[in-house]
């Protein structure tokens, strides 16, 4: 085990960026655009309700998209809900996206109608900065473009909206081939909590014989059990209840260790090489880094709303410990992870829900009570209006 990271090729030469105008309001929909059905929300407190979507022409780099399904991630929930910030409304959530292409634009020669393809988490990126350059798009030095709820510079500054929808039109620089050998709806929040999940054990060159820890059995914990194994790596969980022991291991873990039992964390002390934390509530961390061997890391997916207990500095210097962060992925290392996993069977574990299960299924992930994804069948959308709300 090495730390490094795989180098994705860039995405292109930059190109100019359109002069930014204001977003189009629901009364004057772009000339060639389309209406699309979709769910989301018109403030904090609305709930999930039907909308329409103006989803513009293609131009002629331009991807456009029938959306057959759309991932529910826990991150949608806080932003619909305006607890993270504001955000513009009415918003359609959705960042992984699952679907078949319909058009291409004049410069597409990769992809065709009728290709199995994906959008993750962006839709664009300033393309020049270093960080671009070196198939690192989530780190864009200038703010990358997220698939819904910013304003897009390349396209006049409309709000992007997202994939709980029946169609999106993405940059062809953006979008992903889904191997066919996936199962579609299974493979849609791969563009999320796969990605997020694969890049930090691939950025430590995670192989056969190594030691990996997983800290929370959730969407994104189930995903990073099941990478690391298909990388050949031992695995342990470390979870708070007793009753996910039986699902760690159908999951693949070959041990479980229930981290509120002091004897039991002593028991994992320097057994781990690196650790996937996947917690997105405050909690101590010391105990973890006791389980670490000499050059281990642990990298913190989890993003808690509150602070986090201080971290012993003696813990990382006296077995030289690393304490790093990670964010999705860049294009190119998302492609690689869905190849891999198409390779090694790899795929979330789900539960297909309609439109109108939408707002239960939001209750039920803010309770934690989905084993481990929700994904939306987007052919339970409504029929679009005839005037665009977004």
């Amino acid at each position: 085990m090495t730390p490094g990271r795989p180098v994705p090729p860039p995405l292109a030469k930059p190109i100019p960026v359109e002069t930014v105008k204001p977003a189009y309001s629901q009364s004057s929909e772009p000339a060639g655009s389309t209406l699309a059905a979709a769910f989301g929300a018109t403030s904090p407190d609305s709930g999930l309700v039907p909308l329409t979507v103006a989803r513009r022409a293609p131009k002629e780099d331009d991807v456009e998209i029938a959306i057959d399904f759309c991932g529910l991630c826990h991150s949608d929930v806080h932003a619909t809900r305006g607890e993270w910030r504001l955000p513009h409304y009415p918003l359609v959530p959705g960042h992984e996206i699952v679907g078949r292409v319909t058009r291409v634009g004049a410069a597409v020669q990769n992809f065709a109608p009728g290709d199995r393809v994906g959008v993750g988490c962006l839709v664009d990126s300033c393309r020049e900065c270093g960080s671009c350059l070196e198939g690192l798009e989530q780190y864009c030095e200038r703010g990358n473009v997220g698939t819904y709820g910013v304003a897009d510079p390349r396209n006049g500054g409309a709000i992007t909206q997202g994939g709980y929808s029946t169609s999106v039109v993405v940059d062809r620089r953006f979008v992903l081939r889904i191997p066919e050998a996936l199962d579609a709806a299974a493979a849609a929040p791969l563009l999320c909590a796969g990605i997020t999940t694969y890049s930090p054990l691939r950025y430590f060159e995670v192989e056969e014989g190594d030691s990996v820890g997983v800290v929370g059995l959730g969407g994104l914990g189930h995903m990073a059990v099941k990478i690391a194994k298909a990388m050949g790596a031992e695995v342990t969980v470390f979870t708070t209840s007793e009753a996910k022991f039986g699902a760690a291991r159908d999951l693949g873990a070959d041990h479980v260790v229930l981290s509120k039992d002091a004897e039991a964390m002593a028991g994992a002390n320097r057994s781990i090489d690196v650790i996937i934390d996947t917690v997105a509530a405050p909690h101590d961390l010391n105990p973890y880094f006791r389980t670490l061997r000499l050059d281990g890391a642990l990298f913190q997916l989890g993003l808690p709303a509150d602070d986090m207990p201080p971290v012993s500095p003696g813990l990382l210097i006296r077995r030289r410990l690393a304490y790093a962060g990670s964010l999705i992925g860049g294009i190119g290392e998302t492609q690689e992870m869905l190849d891999f996993c198409a390779a090694h069977g790899v795929a979330s574990e789900i539960e297909v829900v309609g439109a109108e299960q939408l707002n239960e299924a939001y209750d039920r992930m803010v309770a934690g009570d989905v084993k481990y994804r929700f994904v939306l069948d987007t052919a339970t959308l409504q029929e679009p209006s005839e005037r665009a709300d977004a």
